[in-house]
């Protein structure tokens, strides 16, 4: 039977790998991958689709986006998609875009409040800025990665055991994942011209599942004065296909009231919030379940920050939601919470866990639907951990 949620509602992009053939755009549908450029769409270029990656067909822009999923779908209806179809276990899906520059938030209250409450338990968990703009930092796009591809556990310098003594080197001793969800951009506005949250529509192609892969100790040793380096920039897996926008309209939902309300170029005027169950699976063993409507932050005021200075965004970049956490302790997106800072640990089908350890698999799934909405799935972000090198 074809996996749910993958059906003519949905309709999501990736590049695929066919045999000995380059790989190449596709949709997929059900467990298929249909090849773009076979079915010769009217309303995009004829070269649009063979290229190994889906940023020339993102750069067409939101009209040719509209035009090209509307055509797709006709192609399906009228069954003309079928001699452009492989089964999906004849060929690998593999990084569906080049990614030009990636962007990582910090954009749930419960997570950000979970660790300020672990590393400042006399302080105020909130840093005083946050509840005014989405906080966020660069992350290496070099090191983004398709989901299945495997995760070698990084090395690193961690905090010395004596306050007076030099720092570790090793292998990280505390690796975590985390459960984002990620956008991908279309073409932005020149250099110098903010993205507003009411035009965050025009620029945002489609949404893809993330791990964003986390070394702690090293983390905690560097993070100050200037925020994420090393524990963050050796791996970030994404899912391999790319749910358009369109797909994700009927599970937009209003977010979680923002207070003090937020400065005037943040502010929306439509629900950016995504009503969206996700799941982490670590070991064959389900850990944790949470929705991706607990973002205090919504994808808008992501863009709109990220580009209020003047910033520039391309197609195929990626921007993540940072970890998504709600407010129940099995709601909670990453290890280091689940655990409490490794305090309590969790059961899995390999024993019980506080971090990653060498040949743990992990799996983050997510989607909606159901009780007269479409099914749409994300499918799955996989990765299974390897030693250090």
């Amino acid at each position: 039977m074809p996996e749910r949620g993958f059906g003519i509602e949905n309709l999501p992009y990736g590049v695929a790998r066919r045999g000995e053939n380059p790989p190449s755009p596709a949709v997929r549908l059900g467990d298929d991958a249909i090849d773009l450029h076979g079915l010769r769409l009217q309303s995009v270029p004829a070269a649009t689709f063979q290229h190994g990656s889906l940023n020339p067909f993102i750069a067409l822009g939101p009209e040719v986006w509209r035009q090209a999923r509307e055509e797709i779908a006709q192609a399906i209806r009228e069954g003309r998609h079928e001699q452009h179809a492989t089964p999906l276990a004849e060929g690998a899906a593999v990084l569906p875009i080049e990614v030009g520059d990636y962007v990582d938030f910090y954009a749930s209250i419960e997570h950000a409040s979970n660790l300020g409450r672990m590393f400042r338990p006399d302080g105020d968990p909130l840093m005083p800025n946050w509840r005014h703009l989405p906080v966020g930092y660069h992350g290496r796009a070099g090191t983004v990665v398709v989901s299945g591809t495997p995760i070698r556990r990084p090395q690193g310098q961690r905090q010395p055991a004596d306050p007076d003594g030099a720092p570790v080197f090793g292998p990280e001793p505390r690796l975590d994942i985390e459960l984002e969800l990620g956008f991908i951009t279309g073409n932005g506005r020149p250099l110098g011209t903010p993205i507003s949250t009411s035009d965050a529509r025009e620029h945002i192609f489609g949404f893809v599942l993330v791990n964003d892969w986390s070394a702690r100790a090293i983390q905690r040793w560097e993070y100050q004065p200037l925020g994420p380096f090393l524990g963050k920039s050796f791996a970030t897996s994404i899912s391999p296909w790319v749910v358009p926008l369109a797909a994700l309209e009927p599970f937009q939902v209003n977010g979680p009231e923002q207070e003090p309300p937020p400065l005037e170029y943040l502010r929306t005027d439509e629900p950016w919030s995504f009503d969206l169950p996700l799941e982490i699976v670590l070991n064959e063993t389900v850990v944790s379940r949470t929705n991706a409507k607990y973002l205090y932050w919504n994808v808008a005021q992501m863009l709109a920050h990220a580009t209020v200075n003047g910033a520039t965004v391309a197609a195929g970049d990626l921007f993540a939601s940072g970890t998504i956490s709600g407010p129940q302790p099995g709601t909670y997106g990453s290890l280091i919470e689940l655990t409490w800072g490794g305090r309590d640990p969790i059961a899995t089908q390999k024993g019980e866990r506080t971090f990653l350890e060498d040949g743990d698999t992990v799996v983050l799934r997510g989607g909606g639907g159901g009780d007269g909405r479409p099914v749409v799935s994300f499918g799955e972000v996989v990765g299974t951990v390897a030693p250090a090198g």
